[in-house]
């Protein structure tokens, strides 16, 4: 299969509409058509249903669709890294998302620089999702991952540990002088929706909040009695004046993993995972 393939079948797989994808492909429908048609063929399978009500994928479509894009990913993460290579550029990328595990972040970063293998070391903070997503396309080297919330599939990883989940609520609210609470109490608050965040897999608890990008909105939005949060509960070491956290005893409990492409064979990335690991 041919790299052009398949980002035309995950156009078509992700629209479900030839016109639409050829648009998002900037080419004719046509040849679109052709190049599906001539996958199927060369795959001897049928990926795409197409009737008068629609284009719906198979279950074979389904399969190729994950694959496919994983494949792309690792294609532009090819691209990304050896252009920095060739640039000169001998450090590592590590993103994790904006407010988590900044207790571990800062004592990793300390011990880390200790190390004999250690390189310069770029931290990108990013919204909900985008940290597994920015180590797929090679924009980073390493990531901080939250189970269950990010998917760990096809990265090599370590567990550097796991805690319980707290309500985040605005100082005052009389949950807040309750020993814990539970999810179904804290996602029927009158007056304090939980937010809803960019992708709608699942992972994140969603509600009927105003839509968000990254912790720092919701916080706000809790100290101004708007809306509330379920965290993680190494979030309280940081939290601003006016919020309060209460232990939610029926929250899945959250892991911290370090994750990285298991192709590589970095000494300094390696380094990192020794430190993450004995910390």
């Amino acid at each position: 299969m041919e790299t052009r393939e398949l980002r035309y079948f995950v156009a078509v797989a992700e629209e479900l509409n030839f016109v639409r994808a050829a648009q998002k492909l900037g080419i004719a429908q046509p040849p679109l058509s052709r190049a599906i048609s001539q996958l199927e063929r060369r795959l001897a399978v049928t990926l795409l249903e197409r009737s008068s009500r629609g284009t719906t994928l198979t279950e074979a479509g389904a399969v190729l669709l994950r694959e496919a894009r994983a494949a792309l990913d690792a294609v532009e993460a090819a691209e990304r890294r050896t252009k920095r290579a060739a640039q000169g550029q001998a450090g590592l990328v590590l993103v994790t998302k904006a407010g988590a595990s900044t207790e571990l972040l800062a004592k990793l970063l300390d011990a880390y620089d200790s190390e004999p293998d250690s390189v310069p070391l770029e931290i990108v903070l990013c919204g909900i999702a985008e940290q597994e997503r920015m180590l797929r396309d090679g924009r980073a080297d390493v990531a901080l991952l939250h189970l269950p919330f990010d998917s760990t599939a096809g990265f090599d990883i370590e567990e550097l540990g796991t805690e319980r989940q707290v309500a985040l609520l605005p100082a005052g609210h009389p949950l807040t002088t309750r020993r814990h609470v539970r999810m179904a109490e804290v996602q029927n608050l009158p007056g304090l929706p939980l937010p809803r965040w960019p992708r709608r897999d699942g992972s994140y608890p969603d509600g009927a909040g105003p839509h968000v990008h990254n912790t720092m909105q919701v916080l706000q939005l809790v100290s101004l009695g708007r809306a509330c949060m379920v965290a993680p509960e190494s979030s309280r070491l940081h939290l601003p004046e006016g919020i309060t956290a209460v232990p939610v005893l029926d929250a899945p409990p959250v892991t911290t993993v370090i994750a990285w492409p298991p192709h590589s064979r970095s000494r300094a990335l390696a380094a990192l995972v020794r430190t993450a690991t004995r910390l």
